[in-house]
């Protein structure tokens, strides 16, 4: 386990400031190759998709807040319809207004490297100045992955590995946990591959109904030195990544803080991996074609989506 001088030492060691020129915004992005999607279609050979997101439910304190539902429904002939429509009485429209924090620990997001600053930093050495209040980020948005991530994806089972229905809150997953999950499933991460951690999380939720705490499984840091050897594009867990507590004072995120800032490493928390793993099962594939497309909201350090698997 690298002690926390070790780990600070890594935002230098794993820096990947320049290595795609001083402009760059993808990060780890690049990565995926046109070749990368090619062999990402090849991955599909049974023609399932499955979601890897949590539905998003309506908060109760949200409700209470705003006494109202967002979502509002017009009846066919309302009065206040336009002109238009005034006398069609058969014509009728559903409508909403939505609002959310998506970072935190309950939404399946997308992280994207002006997330976090270290030093006053973000990826690439960018100032945090370049982030406004009124008008986002101007550097390493969720928009600079518009045109979507299409990779291969590689889901590793390592609540199985450990032969749990699910790890305890505070266990952290190490490399050893990752390469003996490959061995076990018979598949292999490569470069440009977006590799989704199941801690088995999700199973916890499903049975409780309640998402976690402060305390939580997750990657410890000293998996970021062989996510970099493998060149992977992008990470995702069933929970928000950092192993909780991470056991060093001094960095509380490390994953992230060293992923987003050094690495440049974009990062899907709170996925819901249930229904992948058992249709991985299932089919015995390990490896699938992966989709994520970030809504383009300017200036913003994430976004909701809904990443589909498909095999």
């Amino acid at each position: 386990m690298p002690t926390q001088d070790e780990v600070l030492g890594y935002f230098e060691g794993l820096s990947n400031w320049g290595r795609w020129g001083e402009d760059d915004e993808l990060g780890t992005l690049n990565h995926v190759t046109d070749e990368v999607r090619l062999g990402a279609a090849r991955a599909v050979r049974h023609g399932r998709s499955v979601s890897c997101a949590w539905e998003v439910a309506v908060p109760e304190e949200m409700e209470r807040a705003t006494n109202s539902c967002p979502c509002a429904a017009d009846m066919p002939g309302a009065e206040h319809m336009p002109p238009l429509f005034h006398n069609d009485r058969r014509w009728g429209f559903s409508n909403e207004r939505l609002g959310m924090m998506f970072h935190g620990n309950t939404i399946t997001h997308l992280d994207s490297p002006c997330h976090l600053f270290w030093d006053g930093k973000m990826y690439n050495g960018r100032s945090h100045e370049l982030v406004d209040a009124a008008t986002g980020s101007a550097w390493a948005a969720v928009t600079a992955a518009a045109n979507g991530i299409v990779t291969r994806g590689v889901l590793l089972d390592v609540a199985a590995v450990r032969d749990v229905p699910w790890l305890e809150p505070g266990e952290g997953v190490f490399p050893e946990d990752l390469e003996e999950a490959e061995h076990r499933q018979g598949v292999r991460v490569q470069s440009g591959d977006a590799v989704l951690l199941r801690t088995g999380y999700g199973r916890a939720r499903h049975e409780s109904g309640q998402s976690g705490g402060i305390t939580q499984a997750g990657w410890h840091v000293s998996c970021l030195p062989w996510l970099q050897e493998r060149e992977v594009a992008l990470i995702g867990a069933d929970t928000p990544q950092d192993v909780q507590p991470s056991g060093y004072d001094d960095v509380l995120m490390p994953v992230h803080a060293v992923s987003l800032v050094a690495m440049g490493l974009w990062m899907l928390d709170n996925c819901d991996l249930e229904e992948c793993v058992a249709t991985a099962a299932e089919l015995g594939q390990w490896d699938f074609q992966f989709a994520v497309a970030p809504v383009r909201f300017a200036g913003t350090s994430g976004s909701p989506v809904n990443p589909i698997a498909t095999f």
